[in-house]
């Protein structure tokens, strides 16, 4: 089953509660993975409420009016320690670390000497865990999401005025489709950030799926510009095979640029939307050993790519051609190595999972975070990714 996340309000953590519950994960599910967490005490209600005519779930958070500030050291000491589900625990530490770094970036201080305020209050604890324990209730193989609508304008954070969308709410999404949206308000908070962040395989528009169910929870505002609502809709995959797209290769030879400066335009292409870009060692007219510059983009991204490609490297032209590209759809989950969250991008065949790899990048971290060689750390890493390969094994019928 596949999931996909409507947010052109935005998104707040009590919104995907309210959303989680509508489209069928009881309440008691959200509020026994709270209650775990052994904090003060901490109650969720739900109601039915209209947002532009829209009817929807809310669900509230009432807790002591005056919580403890909790640093992110706090906060992980709390969720490593209660009694939750482990993929429950594992995406909730994910969701704070995530929250912590991007604080941290802004403030300009280290993730555990931040003091989260608003992040780390009860209720941010409830929209973490509650979100995190009714999403593996719903038992998603992939969850997607629309562009996030941010909101424009200002708020107000525990340290004074904040412009909108919030720093920490861009270094969240860094990498993901925003827009303003038409509403002059906060529409996307950090919590709801980090929670896409953590969860959400891709962008787009609705994916095609057997329509089983949708949810709708409501934001706390009822503005007159949009209804605010956080749509869940899930059903089962359309298409059990893979997908299939127009591409566009792009490829110049190049002999005469410097090669430290070839990491930085392979990146400078990735982050303009190439899918790839890779380099190939050949040898030229004369002997010269030189290089092919290979990008792979999507169509619409070619004028991008292009100007990427002449302003960044010493060749006069760019040959180009059209194939088609068959993608597995992906999701993603989270593993533990000795209580380091570790991403893992899965391949989906059908509803199977065929493929299950980590990130190198979380690997990394982890093996830096652990003092431990990262060769052993990605082993145990790819060993847990390996547990969630659903797909059997094809072996061939035995000889007559």
């Amino acid at each position: 089953m596949i999931g996909w996340l409507d947010c052109s309000a935005g998104i707040s953590g009590d919104m995907l509660l309210g959303a989680l519950v509508d489209v069928g994960v009881p309440l008691e599910v959200l509020q026994a993975a709270v209650d775990r967490v052994g904090v003060e005490p901490v109650r969720l209600s739900r109601s039915t409420v209209s947002r532009g005519g829209l009817g929807a779930t809310k669900v509230d958070v009432h807790v002591d009016e005056h919580p403890r500030t909790r640093t992110w050291a706090d906060v992980r000491a709390l969720v490593e320690g209660a009694d939750l589900l482990p993929a429950v625990a594992v995406t909730a530490l994910d969701v704070f670390g995530r929250l912590a770094a991007a604080e941290a970036a802004v403030h300009r201080t280290s993730p555990d000497d931040v003091h989260f305020h608003e992040v780390g209050a009860l209720d941010a604890v409830a929209d973490v865990v509650g979100g995190a324990a009714g999403l593996h209730a719903l038992g998603l193989t992939r969850l997607t999401a629309s562009p996030v609508v941010l909101g424009s304008g200002t708020t107000r954070g525990a340290h004074g005025p904040l412009p909108v969308p919030p720093p920490a709410v861009l270094a969240l999404l860094a990498g993901v489709p925003v827009l303003a949206g038409p509403v002059a308000r906060e529409m996307t908070t950090p919590t709801g950030a980090a929670l896409l962040a953590a969860t959400v395989a891709a962008y787009g528009p609705l994916p095609p799926m057997v329509l089983r169910r949708t949810g709708t929870g409501a934001g706390g505002r009822d503005p007159d510009e949009v209804a605010n609502v956080l749509r869940l809709v899930v059903g089962d995959a359309a298409s059990g095979g893979p997908s299939t797209e127009d591409a566009v290769v792009l490829e110049a030879n190049v002999d005469d640029l410097d090669p430290r400066l070839w990491p930085g335009v392979l990146q400078q292409l990735l982050d303009v939307g190439a899918g790839d870009a890779w380099l190939a060692p050949i040898l030229m007219k004369k002997g010269r050993p030189a290089h092919t510059l290979h990008v792979l983009c999507p169509p619409d991204r070619v004028a991008a790519v292009h100007d990427v490609v002449f302003r960044s490297t010493t060749t006069l032209g760019v040959r180009s051609v059209g194939v088609a590209k068959h993608a597995l759809a992906r999701t993603q989950r989270t593993v533990e190595v000795d209580g380091r969250p570790v991403r893992v991008k899965l391949g989906l065949l059908g509803e199977e999972v065929v493929n299950a790899v980590p990130e190198w990048d979380d690997v990394a971290a982890a093996a830096a975070a652990l003092g431990r060689p990262a060769k052993l750390v990605l082993g145990e890493a790819a060993a847990r990714a390996a547990e969630l390969v659903t797909a059997p094994v094809r072996r061939p019928p035995p000889a007559p």
